[in-house]
This record gives structure tokens, C-alpha cells and sequence, in this order.
């Protein structure tokens, strides 16, 4: 995690930039290399909610990873999924499809800084990699907590020490602190710790946990450091010294497909990895928070 000046004067970094399709390619692929660490924050969620939930309120839903999820946790509950990038809840639509969940999930398109959208009382709200994006946190969580119903549930869930783990052998072996330093440096995931803000919003902060993994090399790892690389260095190169770019050169090269997938991917020439050769694992970690509304 990126600390950031001590509450209350110290307020998250404020950045909607993303590149569009790729970046939510490379959402889903984390979802799907990190699966287990999504499932560890939705049990925190279940763990704490109130007996009986009828809504569910996803914000900063992107692809729908996370709206899925909750619906499927929740299987009587009707889960809204907001999201102010209308592509992103398109591709959440499609990803319904054939689930059996499309009933029960309803999208609403609505920037937070805009204003607390329509999406009535909540039992449970969930903001997964979200709240740092708005421009006042503190006036989100009060409206959160005004939508909840008394007993109701908040949960926070941040991204923390995610990055492509070359083997122990490997030249070049230290990229996580390189990442580390140079994310840190261009504001990139950038949050504060939440227990204050959520404590001031009205909440009872009832549990905190920091889930990690490290998934172990294989195909979806693969694409995943793949990917992950090639977004890191187009954004942080002039903040990443000498090791640290051959350090993502590596995860590049070693994640190249045989055939490449993506034309458009610039990376220095390297073999690639032989077919069914995998060797770079994936490093990722989570922060969740759960907050109740008191009775």
C-alpha cells in the first residue's frame, strides 16, 4: 500500500485514466489469477452481513468480476452494479450471459463525484478498488452509510503488492521493489488506510484483513505478467532506473507467446517461451475493510 499523508488532511490520489479495453483485459485477467483473494474479501462480506440481504450495491463495478461474485454469495439478494464507464458495464452485461445471474443484477451508469446515484436502501455495499478514484471519499462513505439500512454492511477492498515474480535464479529477480518504489513515485494505486475515514462516515469498523497469494507459473499467470509488464513499462518506465526496466524486460520475454497474441505490444526482441514452458508467478495481496451502520 502507498501511504499518504496521516486523516484527516491527507486525501486519496483522484484519477480516472485508464486506457479502455486494456485495461479491462487486464482486470479480468487478475481476477482470474487472484480468484482466491476475491473470494477471501466476499467472505468477509458474508461473514458480517446482516441475515437477510436484499440488495447488494457494487460501485466502481468495472467488468463485473466482483458484481458476479456477490450474486452469487448472496444468491437471494439483487446486486446493482455501478460504474461511470458505460463500455465497462456493457462488457459486465456480456459477462452475464449463460450465468444465470442476469435476473437478479441491475447497471446504472453514474460518476460518484457526480453525486450518490439512484440505487435506493442497501443492504450491502461493496467498493472494490474504487473509493480511491473519487475526488471526496469522505462524502461517498456518508452517502454510503445514509443508503445502507440500519445493521448494514460496507465493505472496502484495496489492491496491495501485486506484481510478476521472476524465479529466485533469475538476473533480475527484485522487480517487486523496483514496481514498488516506482508506482509509488507516479501516484499509482495510491489510498489511504480507510479506518478513519470510515469511523468519521458513521461506520463501526468490525473487521480488517490483508489477504495475499502467490500463484504459482502456469498458462493464465502467463497473460496475466504478460499484460501487467507491458502496461507497467509503457506507464512507469521513466521512473524505473536500469534494473528495473530489465527486470520487466524479462517478465516480457519470458510471458511471450510463442505466437504472439498482441501485434501492437512493443517489448525488446526475445525468443519467447516454448510451448507448455511457464515460469514467472504472480504476486498479488488485498486489503478489506467491513464497516457496519449502527442498529
Amino acid at each position: 500500500m502507498t501511504s499518504l499523508p496521516a486523516h484527516p488532511t491527507g486525501t486519496p490520489h483522484h484519477d480516472h485514466t485508464h486506457d479502455g479495453t486494456g485495461c479491462a483485459d487486464v482486470l479480468d485477467l487478475d481476477a482470474q489469477v487472484f480468484g482466491g483473494l476475491l473470494d477471501a474479501a466476499v467472505a468477509v462480506a458474508v461473514e458480517h452481513a446482516p441475515d437477510a440481504v436484499r440488495t447488494v450495491v457494487d460501485l466502481g463495478a468495472g467488468t463485473g468480476t466482483g458484481t458476479r461474485a456477490l450474486a452469487r454469495a448472496f444468491p437471494r439478494a439483487d446486486v446493482v452494479a455501478v460504474d461511470a464507464d458505460a463500455a465497462m458495464l456493457d462488457r459486465l452485461r456480456a459477462g452475464l450471459v449463460g450465468t444465470g445471474l442476469a435476473d437478479r443484477v441491475r447497471t446504472v451508469e453514474a460518476d460518484l463525484d457526480a453525486g450518490w446515484p439512484e440505487v435506493g436502501t442497501a443492504d450491502v455495499v461493496w467498493a472494490s478498488a474504487s473509493l480511491h478514484h473519487v475526488a471526496d471519499p469522505a462524502r461517498v462513505l456518508r452517502d454510503a452509510r445514509d443508503a445502507l439500512v440500519p445493521g448494514g454492511l460496507l465493505v472496502v477492498v484495496e489492491m496491495t503488492a501485486t506484481s510478476p515474480v521472476l524465479p529466485d535464479d533469475a538476473a533480475h529477480a527484485d522487480l517487486a521493489a523496483h514496481l514498488d518504489s516506482a508506482a509509488a513515485q507516479a501516484g499509482w494505486n495510491r489510498y489511504p488506510d480507510w479506518t478513519p475515514f470510515l469511523t468519521d462516515a458513521g461506520l463501526e469498523v468490525v473487521d480488517r484483513r490483508e489477504p495475499t497469494a502467490v500463484v504459482p507459473p502456469g498458462p493464465a499467470a502467463s497473460r496475466w505478467a504478460h499484460a501487467t509488464a507491458a502496461r507497467q513499462r509503457a506507464h512507469l518506465a521513466d521512473r524505473l532506473g536500469p534494473d528495473g526496466l530489465a527486470a520487466l524486460d524479462a517478465v516480457l520475454a519470458a510471458t511471450t507467446p510463442t505466437v504472439p497474441t498482441d501485434p501492437t505490444t512493443t517489448h525488446p526482441a526475445a525468443p519467447g517461451r516454448a510451448p507448455g514452458e511457464h515460469t514467472v508467478a504472480a504476486r498479488g495481496g488485498r486489503i478489506v475493510w467491513a464497516a457496519r451502520r449502527p442498529r
